[in-house]
C-alpha cells in the first residue's frame, strides 16, 4: 500500500469464534497481494498495553471492580493507539486488530453493568479519533463458542482466561450485544456466520476487506489528536 492513511480492520466476537485464526489468515492473504500489514491485538499490542494485558486476563484486577478494569482497558488501548496503530495507519499500512473498542462496550459495558455514558467517554479518550474502517463480527451461539474454547484448552493451546470461565448466559448476552452494535452501525460492521467452515469464513472476510481496499474511506482521525 502506498504512503498515506491506511485501512483499519478490527475483529470482534465471543469466546471461541475463531478471531485469532481468521485474522492470521487474512493477514497472510493480504501480504500475498502485496499489502503492508500490521497484525495486532487487544488488550496488548504495545509494550505498555501488554503489561496491562497480563493484569487483566489473569484476573488480578478483578478484585478492584469492573469500573477499574474498564479504566485499565482504556489506558492500554490509548497506549496501543498512540504507539502502534496511529503511526501504522499514517504510513499507509493495513492494520488488523484482534478486539478493540466494541469489546469494552460489550464486556465492561453490557455484561459489566457499567453506564453506557461512562464507557463511551472512556472510549473517546482511549481511541482518540482512531475508529475502525471495518469491524468484522464473528458470530456463533455461545455454547458452540465455549465448547471450541474448551477443546482448545484441552489440546494445550491456551489456558482459559477469566472471561472464558464465566457462565453460558453471560456469554450469550455478549453475543446479543455484539449483534446490537452491528445493527446500529451497519456501515462499519459486518456480521460473519462463524459456524461456517474455516475456509468459507476466510473467503467471505477477504471479499469484504478487498472491497474496502478498492473503495477506501479515510480512517477517522480526530482533529484533536494528541501531538
Amino acid at each position: 500500500m502506498s504512503s498515506g492513511i491506511g485501512l483499519f480492520v478490527t475483529f470482534e466476537g465471543g469466546e471461541g469464534a475463531g478471531k485469532s485464526t481468521q485474522i492470521r489468515r487474512l493477514a497472510e492473504s493480504l501480504r500475498v497481494q502485496g499489502h503492508d500489514v500490521l497484525l495486532t491485538r487487544e488488550p496488548g499490542g504495545s509494550p505498555g498495553a501488554e503489561a496491562v494485558r497480563h493484569v487483566l486476563l489473569s484476573g488480578a484486577a478483578e478484585a478492584f471492580g469492573t469500573r477499574m478494569e474498564a479504566i485499565l482497558f482504556a489506558a492500554a488501548r490509548n497506549d496501543h493507539v498512540e504507539e502502534v496503530i496511529r503511526p501504522a495507519l499514517m504510513s499507509g499500512k493495513v492494520v488488523l486488530c484482534d478486539r478493540y473498542m466494541d469489546s469494552s462496550r460489550v464486556y465492561q459495558g453490557v455484561t459489566g453493568n457499567l453506564e453506557s455514558e461512562f464507557i463511551e467517554a472512556l472510549q473517546r479518550a482511549a481511541v482518540n479519533g482512531i475508529v475502525p474502517d471495518c469491524t468484522l463480527m464473528l458470530d456463533l451461539p455461545a455454547r458452540a463458542g465455549l465448547e471450541r474454547a474448551r477443546r482448545r484448552g484441552a489440546a494445550g493451546d491456551v489456558s482459559p482466561d477469566r472471561f472464558e470461565k464465566e457462565e453460558l448466559e453471560t456469554h450469550e448476552k455478549r453475543r446479543e450485544a455484539f449483534l446490537d452494535i452491528a445493527a446500529g452501525e451497519p456501515d462499519r460492521c459486518r456480521v460473519i456466520d462463524a459456524m461456517q467452515t474455516e475456509e468459507a469464513i476466510a473467503a467471505e472476510i477477504l471479499e469484504i476487506v478487498g472491497q474496502r481496499l478498492s473503495h477506501p474511506a479515510s480512517v477517522k482521525v480526530a482533529e484533536t489528536a494528541h501531538e
